[in-house]
């Protein structure tokens, strides 16, 4: 299908093609991100006004909208400039006002002749005991009609509710008859309206219960959108799967060495994803998979028994971390290991310098070196593997679906392994990768202790303090994380600078060290380092330590102003402590009074150290954007669909898209051409490009 099918044109024709609508208005609709008719129709009505008719404005309750039959009096024209204009009407049961502020005389005569009848409908409110409807909304002949009940849509500046109506209903009237794309039984069991029949449903509700996310017109119409969006990744996962890989099937020798050095055995759930991801890595397609565990659910083991497999099979393979000190801290935990596998794992980061770097770079070329561990600078162009078999990317939500393209091209047939330590609610791991298959880890290795929870108002910091300064006295190790660097007026945060100094003042010098996001990555390395070798003490951080860093002696967490973090945030901190054997604390110093949603996250962590359980309340909480952070996420913005009101619907689609490709993998049948219609209309239509690549 090489262009948009002629069906669709008049939804992609200019805004200006629809009545009211000039060069001025379209541009101020794009601050809507409205560009197209098509936009408009799944610019569904926020609000509603309540239009019925009433027999006098006796009858109703004021301040308030009414609608009424009125004859139109006399025309008392202002007596001096600044004044309004009043025109008496008469209602069944009494006399009230219209009043203008604007408007010639002329008009308003022309709008309301004396001696005759028209229907009024706008905001009725008392003046001095008088009723008076300011600037009716709609003034009616007898015979026109107003809906019961009104839609009201999402406006901007410049734009009035009449221009939008107008607008929306010109659109909708454009929409073309489909054929159906989603499952008939789907539609069947579910009680769906047809496509079209949605639209209209949707956009002429009929009371404010029609405005509802869950009625089946808007139901209807968030699947679409859903199920477009999971046809897409559906279509990049079968093309993904039908591009070759490099089978590399290991003999298990150097996992085995491993695996019998560790003072623990492995967990079933270790195993059961080191058996899906060695299976995968054994097929002839590419591997795409995610590996998606909780703090400390041992992702790391599970990612070197796949790099050893790689090994074994005479292969490369290369572990990347978003920042240098987590690369640094892979490299020297994996090396350990690797030893006793017998294999070299070297380091390479944007650090290593001409003759050093140069030597790790031939050494790479020649295939001496079979586990490369560094930042995303194994991604240049002067980095050469001589036959890398499978790539694992650390920390996913900085590394988007474009990144994870990238590294397709640089090797089209390398197996790549997503690991991850935010728990991700499954409808959330189905929108952003629904493209990948996953693998759950969700249990924790034997020991690990449990970390005690408790919160703290902010009014009580001497006494948090005198407790830090007992145990620092003991050798124990602390974190205690701020919320921004520099002061700002807006937010009353302490910075990390104030924090440290009143902190190096109270504990004493040397005690404690200071990393923040503003400093130079050599001063953090040092500082991190210093903390690592337990020079330092105590650490006070900004979130830069939220990912990765492992230091098995520390056994306090200090969170100030916990209510101003998200609960995954939280929860990624707290995992900072509890990875040694030292009975572990985390503090949640908080600001009273507490909101009800900063009080609920709060408690949660209190109750629960289930990361999964805990991403799963704060998607309830926050919302999607929020939980992953939209900025990185790159989440889809979906027009109608809301994932935390929606979010078994989208389990629903992501079967249903699977489902269909299986039975019909060029989308040739009937239902596969209207699937075609439906990407064209959401604007997936990169989509289609997947079919004629694949």
């Amino acid at each position: 299908m090489t262009g948009r099918p002629e069906p669709l044109f008049p939804l992609f024709a200019s805004l200006e093609t629809l009545p009211g609508v000039g060069p001025k208005t379209a541009k101020l609709m794009a601050n809507m991100s409205v560009a197209t008719p098509r936009d408009l129709i799944f610019t569904l009505p926020t609000g509603g006004v309540d239009r019925t008719p009433v027999v006098s404005v006796r009858d109703a309750i004021l301040p308030g909208v009414v609608t009424v039959q009125v004859t139109v009096g006399r025309h008392i024209a202002p007596s001096s400039r600044g004044r309004p204009y009043r025109i008496e009407v008469e209602d069944a049961k009494t006399t009230f006002q219209v009043v203008y502020f604007r408007g010639s005389a002329d008009l308003h005569a022309k709008t309301l002749p004396t001696g005759q009848k028209r229907i009024l409908s706008g905001k009725v409110e008392l003046y001095e005991g008088i009723a008076q409807m300011p600037h009716p909304d709609h003034v009616l002949v007898e015979g026109e009609r107003l809906p019961a009940f009104e839609p009201v849509y999402p406006l901007t500046g410049g734009i009035s509710s009449r221009i939008m109506a107008r607008a929306v209903e010109a659109a909708v009237q454009r929409v073309p008859e489909l054929a159906e794309w989603i499952d008939p039984a789907l539609v069947a069991e579910r009680g769906w309206p047809a496509f079209g029949d949605a639209l209209r449903q949707a956009h002429h509700p009929e009371d404010a219960g029609d405005l509802s996310p869950g009625t089946a017109a808007r139901q209807r119409l968030a699947y679409d959108e859903l199920f477009a969006h999971q046809l897409t990744l559906a279509l990049a996962r079968s093309t993904d799967r039908r591009r070759a890989g490099v089978v590399t099937e290991g003999d298990g020798r150097l996992r085995r060495k491993v695996l019998a050095s560790l003072p623990f055995e492995a967990t079933d759930a270790q195993k059961r994803c080191i058996g899906e991801i060695a299976t995968d890595m054994g097929q002839p397609r590419r591997m795409n998979r995610l590996l998606q565990g909780d703090v400390g659910s041992g992702k790391t083991l599970v990612a070197l028994m796949a790099l050893l497999t790689a090994a074994e099979a005479g292969g490369q393979g290369v572990l990347m971390a978003p920042t240098e000190i987590l690369a640094r801290q892979h490299a020297e935990g994996l090396r350990p290991m690797a030893d006793t596998a017998g294999v070299v794992l070297e380091l390479l980061t944007g650090r290593d310098k001409n003759r050093e770097r140069q030597a790790k770079l031939d050494a790479l070329a020649r295939g001496d070196i079979a586990i490369l561990v560094g930042t995303h600078a194994v991604f240049q162009r002067d980095v050469v593997f001589a036959d890398l078999r499978l790539a694992v990317i650390d920390e996913q939500h900085r590394f988007g679906v474009r990144q994870r393209m990238l590294l397709g091209e640089k090797n089209a047939a390398t197996d790549v392994l997503v690991m991850t330590a935010t728990p991700i609610p499954r409808s959330l791991a189905l929108t952003q990768y629904g493209d990948m298959d996953i693998s759950v880890l969700d249990e924790k290795p034997p020991g690990r202790t449990p970390v005690q929870t408790a919160t703290v108002p902010v009014s009580r910091m001497d006494d948090v303090i005198a407790k830090l300064r007992h145990a620092v006295a003991e050798g124990r190790q602390a974190y205690w994380v701020c919320p921004l660097v520099e002061e700002s007026e807006v937010v009353d945060t302490t910075s990390a600078e104030e924090r440290f100094r009143s902190l190096r003042a109270a504990l004493g010098e040397g005690v404690v060290g200071l990393v923040h996001g503003q400093m130079q990555p050599s001063e953090k390395d040092a500082a991190m380092a210093d903390f690592v070798s337990a020079k330092t003490q105590v650490l006070v951080a900004t979130t830069v330590i939220e990912v990765g860093v492992d230091v098995p002696n520390a056994s306090i967490m200090v969170i100030e102003r916990a209510e101003t973090f998200g609960l995954a945030q939280l929860h990624q901190l707290r995992g900072r402590v509890g990875r040694g054997a030292a009975a572990s604390t985390c503090l949640l110093m908080y600001k009273a009074p507490l909101g009800e949603a900063a009080e609920a996250r709060l408690r949660i962590l209190r109750e629960s150290e289930d990361g999964f359980r805990i991403s799963e309340e704060d998607l309830a909480l926050r919302g999607a954007g929020d939980v992953i952070g939209t900025a990185q996420s790159g989440l889809p913005r979906f027009r109608i669909a809301d994932l935390e009101r929606h979010a078994g619907l989208m389990e629903l689609a992501s079967r249903d898209a699977r489902s269909l490709l299986a039975k019909d993998a060029d989308l040739a049948s009937a239902r596969g051409q209207a699937a075609r219609l439906l990407l064209w209309l959401t604007e997936q239509d990169r989509a289609l490009r997947l079919l004629s690549v694949g």
